[in-house]
Protein backbone atom coordinates (compact mmCIF):
# COMPACT_ATOMS: atom_id res chain seq x y z
CA UNK A 1 0.00 0.00 0.00
CA UNK A 2 2.87 2.34 0.81
CA UNK A 3 4.51 1.69 -2.55
CA UNK A 4 1.24 2.36 -4.37
CA UNK A 5 0.99 5.74 -2.70
CA UNK A 6 4.60 6.57 -3.56
CA UNK A 7 3.97 5.67 -7.19
CA UNK A 8 0.91 7.91 -7.29
CA UNK A 9 2.79 10.83 -5.72
CA UNK A 10 5.73 10.35 -8.09
CA UNK A 11 3.40 10.34 -11.10
CA UNK A 12 1.68 13.51 -9.86
CA UNK A 13 5.05 15.23 -9.37
CA UNK A 14 6.18 14.29 -12.88
CA UNK A 15 2.94 15.54 -14.42
CA UNK A 16 3.11 18.77 -12.41
CA UNK A 17 6.66 19.39 -13.61
CA UNK A 18 5.66 18.75 -17.23
CA UNK A 19 2.78 21.21 -16.95
CA UNK A 20 4.79 23.88 -15.12
CA UNK A 21 7.99 23.83 -17.20
CA UNK A 22 6.57 25.99 -20.05
CA UNK A 23 5.24 28.51 -17.53
CA UNK A 24 8.58 28.56 -15.72
CA UNK A 25 10.41 29.25 -18.99
CA UNK A 26 8.10 32.19 -19.75
CA UNK A 27 8.47 33.60 -16.22
CA UNK A 28 12.27 33.37 -16.32
CA UNK A 29 12.47 34.87 -19.82
CA UNK A 30 10.29 37.77 -18.73
CA UNK A 31 13.12 38.72 -16.37
CA UNK A 32 15.86 38.43 -18.99
CA UNK A 33 16.85 41.05 -21.52
CA UNK A 34 16.20 40.29 -25.17
CA UNK A 35 19.90 40.72 -25.90
CA UNK A 36 20.80 38.08 -23.34
CA UNK A 37 18.25 35.64 -24.72
CA UNK A 38 19.48 36.21 -28.28
CA UNK A 39 23.11 35.71 -27.23
CA UNK A 40 22.45 32.51 -25.25
CA UNK A 41 19.22 30.50 -25.56
CA UNK A 42 15.55 30.60 -24.68
CA UNK A 43 16.22 28.49 -21.59
CA UNK A 44 18.52 29.91 -18.94
CA UNK A 45 18.71 31.80 -15.67
CA UNK A 46 18.94 35.62 -15.90
CA UNK A 47 22.41 37.07 -15.51
CA UNK A 48 20.82 40.43 -14.73
CA UNK A 49 17.15 40.77 -13.88
CA UNK A 50 15.39 42.96 -16.46
CA UNK A 51 12.36 44.14 -14.48
CA UNK A 52 11.81 46.91 -17.01
CA UNK A 53 10.32 44.32 -19.37
CA UNK A 54 7.01 44.62 -17.52
CA UNK A 55 6.47 48.39 -17.83
CA UNK A 56 7.71 48.19 -21.42
CA UNK A 57 5.20 45.44 -22.17
CA UNK A 58 2.41 47.40 -20.48
CA UNK A 59 2.55 50.70 -22.34
CA UNK A 60 5.57 50.91 -24.67
CA UNK A 61 5.94 47.64 -26.57
CA UNK A 62 5.14 47.85 -30.29
CA UNK A 63 2.39 45.54 -31.53
CA UNK A 64 0.98 45.67 -35.06
CA UNK A 65 2.63 49.04 -35.77
CA UNK A 66 1.28 50.64 -32.59
CA UNK A 67 3.66 51.32 -29.70
CA UNK A 68 1.16 51.52 -26.85
CA UNK A 69 1.82 48.11 -25.29
CA UNK A 70 -0.94 45.78 -24.18
CA UNK A 71 -2.69 48.27 -21.87
CA UNK A 72 -5.57 49.19 -24.24
CA UNK A 73 -6.13 45.55 -25.13
CA UNK A 74 -6.29 44.61 -21.45
CA UNK A 75 -8.89 47.34 -20.96
CA UNK A 76 -10.86 45.92 -23.90
CA UNK A 77 -10.78 42.43 -22.40
CA UNK A 78 -11.93 43.69 -19.00
CA UNK A 79 -14.71 45.74 -20.61
CA UNK A 80 -15.78 42.59 -22.46
CA UNK A 81 -15.32 39.86 -19.84
CA UNK A 82 -16.85 41.52 -16.77
CA UNK A 83 -20.30 42.46 -18.14
CA UNK A 84 -20.54 39.32 -20.29
CA UNK A 85 -19.72 37.15 -17.26
CA UNK A 86 -22.22 38.86 -14.95
CA UNK A 87 -25.08 39.02 -17.45
CA UNK A 88 -24.66 35.45 -18.73
CA UNK A 89 -24.48 34.17 -15.14
CA UNK A 90 -27.65 36.02 -14.13
CA UNK A 91 -29.56 34.89 -17.22
CA UNK A 92 -28.33 31.33 -16.79
CA UNK A 93 -29.44 31.37 -13.15
CA UNK A 94 -32.93 32.53 -14.11
CA UNK A 95 -33.14 29.99 -16.94
CA UNK A 96 -31.88 27.13 -14.77
CA UNK A 97 -34.28 28.12 -11.99
CA UNK A 98 -37.28 28.20 -14.33
CA UNK A 99 -36.44 24.81 -15.85
CA UNK A 100 -35.63 23.09 -12.55
CA UNK A 101 -38.26 24.52 -10.21
CA UNK A 102 -41.05 25.92 -12.39
CA UNK A 103 -41.93 22.91 -14.47
CA UNK A 104 -43.80 23.57 -17.69
CA UNK A 105 -44.76 21.58 -20.76
CA UNK A 106 -41.70 21.02 -22.92
CA UNK A 107 -39.22 22.15 -20.26
CA UNK A 108 -36.86 19.25 -20.98
CA UNK A 109 -36.95 20.04 -24.69
CA UNK A 110 -36.03 23.65 -23.94
CA UNK A 111 -33.25 22.47 -21.64
CA UNK A 112 -31.89 20.15 -24.32
CA UNK A 113 -31.93 22.88 -26.98
CA UNK A 114 -30.17 25.36 -24.69
CA UNK A 115 -27.45 22.94 -23.65
CA UNK A 116 -26.98 21.81 -27.26
CA UNK A 117 -24.95 24.97 -27.73
CA UNK A 118 -22.20 23.47 -25.57
CA UNK A 119 -21.51 20.76 -28.13
CA UNK A 120 -21.64 22.80 -31.33
CA UNK A 121 -18.23 23.72 -32.79
CA UNK A 122 -17.45 27.42 -32.59
CA UNK A 123 -16.51 27.54 -36.28
CA UNK A 124 -20.02 26.68 -37.44
CA UNK A 125 -21.38 29.70 -35.55
CA UNK A 126 -19.20 32.27 -37.32
CA UNK A 127 -21.47 32.95 -40.31
CA UNK A 128 -24.67 33.34 -38.23
CA UNK A 129 -22.83 35.70 -35.92
CA UNK A 130 -21.56 37.71 -38.89
CA UNK A 131 -25.17 38.23 -40.01
CA UNK A 132 -26.36 39.15 -36.50
CA UNK A 133 -23.54 41.60 -35.79
CA UNK A 134 -23.85 43.17 -39.24
CA UNK A 135 -27.59 43.75 -38.83
CA UNK A 136 -27.08 45.19 -35.33
CA UNK A 137 -24.15 47.37 -36.44
CA UNK A 138 -21.90 45.75 -33.84
CA UNK A 139 -19.11 44.52 -36.08
CA UNK A 140 -15.60 45.36 -34.84
CA UNK A 141 -16.79 46.44 -31.42
CA UNK A 142 -16.50 45.27 -27.83
CA UNK A 143 -20.29 45.42 -27.60
CA UNK A 144 -20.53 42.77 -30.30
CA UNK A 145 -18.18 40.46 -28.41
CA UNK A 146 -20.17 41.00 -25.21
CA UNK A 147 -23.36 39.93 -27.01
CA UNK A 148 -21.64 36.83 -28.42
CA UNK A 149 -20.29 35.71 -25.05
CA UNK A 150 -23.59 36.32 -23.27
CA UNK A 151 -25.46 34.11 -25.72
CA UNK A 152 -22.68 31.51 -25.94
CA UNK A 153 -22.26 31.39 -22.17
CA UNK A 154 -25.92 30.80 -21.37
CA UNK A 155 -25.58 27.14 -22.37
CA UNK A 156 -22.99 26.53 -19.65
CA UNK A 157 -24.59 28.68 -16.98
CA UNK A 158 -28.07 27.21 -17.55
CA UNK A 159 -26.68 23.67 -17.32
CA UNK A 160 -24.74 24.35 -14.12
CA UNK A 161 -27.55 26.27 -12.40
CA UNK A 162 -30.27 23.84 -13.40
CA UNK A 163 -28.30 20.87 -12.01
CA UNK A 164 -27.76 22.78 -8.77
CA UNK A 165 -31.32 24.00 -8.35
CA UNK A 166 -32.91 20.55 -8.70
CA UNK A 167 -31.50 19.78 -5.23
CA UNK A 168 -33.52 22.61 -3.63
CA UNK A 169 -36.51 21.15 -1.73
CA UNK A 170 -39.76 21.75 -3.55
CA UNK A 171 -41.47 22.37 -0.20
CA UNK A 172 -39.77 25.77 -0.10
CA UNK A 173 -41.26 26.60 -3.46
CA UNK A 174 -44.74 25.42 -2.46
CA UNK A 175 -44.68 27.40 0.78
CA UNK A 176 -43.61 30.55 -1.06
CA UNK A 177 -46.35 30.14 -3.65
CA UNK A 178 -48.95 29.65 -0.93
CA UNK A 179 -47.77 32.92 0.63
CA UNK A 180 -48.38 34.63 -2.69
CA UNK A 181 -44.81 34.89 -3.99
CA UNK A 182 -44.48 34.97 -7.75
CA UNK A 183 -41.75 33.82 -10.13
CA UNK A 184 -39.23 36.58 -9.54
CA UNK A 185 -39.93 37.05 -5.83
CA UNK A 186 -39.21 33.36 -5.20
CA UNK A 187 -36.02 33.71 -7.22
CA UNK A 188 -34.73 36.82 -5.40
CA UNK A 189 -35.87 35.90 -1.88
CA UNK A 190 -35.32 32.12 -1.78
CA UNK A 191 -33.32 30.73 -4.68
CA UNK A 192 -30.69 33.44 -5.09
CA UNK A 193 -29.60 33.44 -1.41
CA UNK A 194 -28.99 29.68 -1.77
CA UNK A 195 -26.97 30.14 -4.96
CA UNK A 196 -23.49 31.49 -3.99
CA UNK A 197 -21.70 28.13 -4.50
CA UNK A 198 -22.95 27.67 -8.04
CA UNK A 199 -22.66 31.36 -8.90
CA UNK A 200 -18.98 31.26 -7.96
CA UNK A 201 -18.53 28.28 -10.27
CA UNK A 202 -20.25 29.96 -13.20
CA UNK A 203 -18.46 33.28 -12.70
CA UNK A 204 -15.03 31.64 -12.62
CA UNK A 205 -15.88 29.39 -15.55
CA UNK A 206 -17.34 32.18 -17.64
CA UNK A 207 -14.69 34.78 -16.88
CA UNK A 208 -11.87 32.38 -17.70
CA UNK A 209 -13.49 31.15 -20.89
CA UNK A 210 -14.35 34.65 -22.12
CA UNK A 211 -10.94 36.08 -21.27
CA UNK A 212 -9.07 33.25 -23.02
CA UNK A 213 -11.37 33.09 -26.05
CA UNK A 214 -9.52 33.74 -29.30
CA UNK A 215 -11.61 32.80 -32.34
CA UNK A 216 -14.38 35.38 -32.02
CA UNK A 217 -11.97 38.11 -30.95
CA UNK A 218 -9.70 37.69 -33.95
CA UNK A 219 -12.61 37.20 -36.37
CA UNK A 220 -14.95 40.04 -35.41
CA UNK A 221 -12.54 42.75 -34.21
CA UNK A 222 -9.37 44.35 -35.46
CA UNK A 223 -6.92 47.08 -34.54
CA UNK A 224 -7.52 48.92 -31.29
CA UNK A 225 -10.84 47.13 -30.68
CA UNK A 226 -9.31 43.70 -30.17
CA UNK A 227 -9.21 41.88 -26.82
CA UNK A 228 -5.80 41.01 -25.47
CA UNK A 229 -5.81 37.37 -26.61
CA UNK A 230 -6.41 38.41 -30.22
CA UNK A 231 -3.86 41.21 -29.99
CA UNK A 232 -1.15 38.89 -28.70
CA UNK A 233 -0.76 37.34 -32.15
CA UNK A 234 0.84 40.65 -33.13
CA UNK A 235 3.61 40.25 -30.57
CA UNK A 236 6.04 39.17 -33.27
CA UNK A 237 5.14 42.17 -35.46
CA UNK A 238 7.38 44.62 -33.62
CA UNK A 239 8.68 47.57 -35.58
CA UNK A 240 12.25 46.65 -34.71
CA UNK A 241 14.07 43.82 -36.43
CA UNK A 242 15.41 42.42 -33.16
CA UNK A 243 13.11 39.89 -31.47
CA UNK A 244 11.97 41.20 -28.08
CA UNK A 245 11.60 37.86 -26.32
CA UNK A 246 11.90 39.28 -22.82
CA UNK A 247 9.20 41.92 -23.31
CA UNK A 248 7.01 39.45 -25.16
CA UNK A 249 7.19 36.99 -22.27
CA UNK A 250 6.28 39.75 -19.85
CA UNK A 251 3.30 40.73 -22.03
CA UNK A 252 2.06 37.13 -22.08
CA UNK A 253 2.24 36.90 -18.28
CA UNK A 254 0.43 40.20 -17.83
CA UNK A 255 -2.32 38.98 -20.16
CA UNK A 256 -2.67 35.76 -18.13
CA UNK A 257 -2.68 37.50 -14.76
CA UNK A 258 -6.45 38.16 -14.41
CA UNK A 259 -7.42 34.51 -14.88
CA UNK A 260 -4.64 33.38 -12.54
CA UNK A 261 -5.91 35.78 -9.88
CA UNK A 262 -9.48 34.57 -10.33
CA UNK A 263 -8.43 30.98 -9.72
CA UNK A 264 -6.13 31.84 -6.82
CA UNK A 265 -8.83 33.87 -5.07
CA UNK A 266 -11.81 31.65 -5.86
CA UNK A 267 -10.36 28.21 -6.52
CA UNK A 268 -11.52 26.61 -3.27
CA UNK A 269 -15.02 28.00 -3.74
CA UNK A 270 -14.98 26.65 -7.28
CA UNK A 271 -14.36 23.12 -5.99
CA UNK A 272 -17.04 23.50 -3.33
CA UNK A 273 -19.54 24.62 -5.92
CA UNK A 274 -18.77 21.70 -8.18
CA UNK A 275 -19.18 19.17 -5.38
CA UNK A 276 -22.41 20.90 -4.28
CA UNK A 277 -24.12 19.83 -7.49
CA UNK A 278 -22.87 21.98 -10.34
CA UNK A 279 -21.87 18.95 -12.40
CA UNK A 280 -23.61 15.60 -12.17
Amino acid sequence: MKWNRLIVYAALVVLAVLFLVPLAVVVVNSLRSSQEIAATSMIGWPRHFAFKNYPDAWDRFCMAEHCWGIEPYMVNSLAMAIPATLISTLLGAVAGYSIALWRFRGDQVVFGVVTLGIFLPEQMKLIPWVVVLRDLALMNSIGGLILIHIVQGMSFTTLFCRNYYVSIPLDLMKAARIDGAGFFRVFWRIVLPLSPPILVVTVIWQFTGIWNEFLFGVTFTSGANQPVTAALISLSAAVTSEPMYGVQSAAVLIAALPTLLVYLLGGRYFLRGLTAGAVK
